[in-house]
């Protein structure tokens, strides 16, 4: 049993300011604030300091980072990128896969497999090649496809936690059905859907909007599309990355005013170059440019090609564009693990897994413990 003095401490409703939290077993046991008095264990609290404690980041989608990728049939390299972005805070990922032959979606997801029978990560998340064409963003067009019955089984299996299937493509709404039937979550995005196609696809049991405004067809005030279905409906969680580049902050307000905290997601959709100097990298198939953190596509369309950001940057831009501290923990961890029915973690609660982020001042990652060891 180990007991820790805080500075602040940020929990699902508030912030204790002055806080001690108790850690047995990699588990939370006990929390309150100092001024309330400290567990009578008989043993010394160790003192973090100046810090604000936040729950473990949870990010739903993430390719790579550090150099890595999860597009691999390595395992070294897969633990490579849960590592680098645990550094970063997130104790909690699920593992995307960008477009691919089926065959090679199949053998990847075998290898990240053995990552969640070790409790690396908690599934893998298919962003293809079920996608619509037009807005393909940075997949492979040649290699989309229609989400067959045949096809959409081959790529499931019990690692498989959330597949991204556009709602108006041939057979997408029966794919959906088949997703969800399976035990996954099924999610609409890179999708060039009418309003009524995005919401039959809710219809059909999708809980997800994957990286809302990205991949979608505009907003428009007299075809409001995708985003205006995803916005408007309550069963949908949506995703978004909050590096300022994607999305400008303002857009972000509005998505927050329209749906609350707990209908979004902050989320990394991290590549392989996340971490890493200016360059030329590859994502999946494709080659993506770096410069000055904006990732694209190194020809043709210039789309940007995922992200080089983190989970500790999307939670601190929260924050400083004047999210409280409690509603940006809330999307950076909470909402999203329990969206996906992970109640151990997410939040800061007596009975959880032991996973803590110590912040600074700037709301830069010190120190991250998970499963109550701390991370070197």
């Amino acid at each position: 049993m180990t007991t820790y003095r805080v500075a602040r401490l940020v929990t699902p409703d508030e912030v204790y300011e002055g806080a001690w939290i108790q850690v047995v077993d990699g588990d939370i046991v006990a929390l309150g604030r100092r001024s309330d008095g400290m567990p009578a264990d008989g043993q010394r609290p160790e003192d973090l300091g100046d810090v604000t404690v936040v729950p473990g980041f949870v990010d739903i989608h993430t390719h790579g980072g550090g150099g890595s990728t999860y597009s691999t049939t390595d395992p070294e390299e897969a633990r490579k990128v849960a590592a680098f972005h645990a550094k970063h805070g997130t104790t909690t990922t699920m593992a995307s896969l960008v477009t691919g032959p089926l065959d090679e979606l199949v053998d990847q997801t075998a290898c990240l497999a053995e990552l969640i029978t070790d409790g690396v990560i908690a599934g893998v998340h298919l962003e293809g090649p079920f996608l619509s064409e037009a807005r393909c963003g940075a997949h492979e067009p040649t290699l989309l496809r229609d989400p067959v019955k045949e096809d959409v089984a081959k790529v499931l299996s019990d690692a498989v936690k959330m597949v991204t299937i556009a709602p108006e493509l041939p057979s997408g709404l029966d794919a959906i059905r088949q997703v969800v039937d399976a035990g996954a979550v099924a999610a609409l995005g890179h999708t060039d859907a009418t309003y009524e196609q995005m919401i039959g696809g809710a219809d059909a049991g999708a809980t997800v909007a994957t990286h809302l405004f990205n991949g979608m067809r505009p907003f428009h005030h007299r075809d409001p599309g995708p985003v205006g279905a995803a916005l408007n409906d309550p069963r949908l969680l949506l995703e978004v990355i909050n590096d300022g580049m994607h999305l400008d902050p303002q857009v972000v307000r509005v998505a927050l005013a329209a749906a609350g905290v707990d209908r979004i997601a902050l989320i990394t959709d991290a590549m392989v170059a996340t971490g890493m100097p200016n360059g030329r990298y590859q994502l999946g198939s494709l080659e993506v440019d770096v410069e000055d953190g904006l990732a694209t596509l190194a020809h043709g369309t210039h789309s940007i090609a995922g992200s080089t950001l983190t989970m500790d940057v999307a939670f601190a831009n929260a924050v400083k564009a004047g999210t409280s501290l409690v509603d940006a923990s809330r999307m950076a961890s909470g909402t999203p693990a329990q969206a996906f029915g992970w109640y151990d973690v997410g939040s800061i609660v007596a009975g959880k897994r032991a996973d803590l982020v110590l912040l600074d001042e700037e709301y830069a990652v010190r120190k991250v413990m998970r499963a109550g060891a701390w991370l070197d």
